[in-house]
């Protein structure tokens, strides 16, 4: 089983920024591909960025060019750095694992940006 805690959201001013990390209780190598997902109020959950094991990365059209999935494999780490932030990117982001065919999610951290 694979435990994920995210951590590093907050209340921010549009235009800034904040690194959101996801903890997993199991080495990178093991886990066949990391996402942060986020879900804002009446809104389905969405992706937003997908780190696979081979180091390939996607992002949705709304936050490429500003958000940056990376991982730390020392401290099983994945990070979200999300820059140039907007009112309208705030949510609860959640990392989610896939490990082997099953994929495990985190709590959710709450990111709230004010205009």
């Amino acid at each position: 089983q694979v435990q994920l805690v995210e951590s590093g959201g907050g209340l921010v001013q549009a235009g800034g920024s904040l690194r959101l990390s996801c903890a997993h209780s199991i080495k990178i190598f093991g886990i066949n591909r990391m996402g942060w997902y986020r879900q804002a109020p009446g809104k389905q959950r969405e992706l937003v960025a997908g780190l696979a094991s081979g180091g390939f990365t996607n992002y949705a059209d709304s936050v490429k060019g500003r958000f940056t999935i990376s991982r730390d494999n020392a401290k099983n780490t994945t990070y979200l750095q999300m820059n140039s932030l907007k009112p309208e990117d705030t949510a609860v982001y959640y990392c989610n694992a896939l490990y082997g065919s099953t994929l495990y999610w985190g709590q959710g951290t709450q990111v709230t940006v004010s205009s």
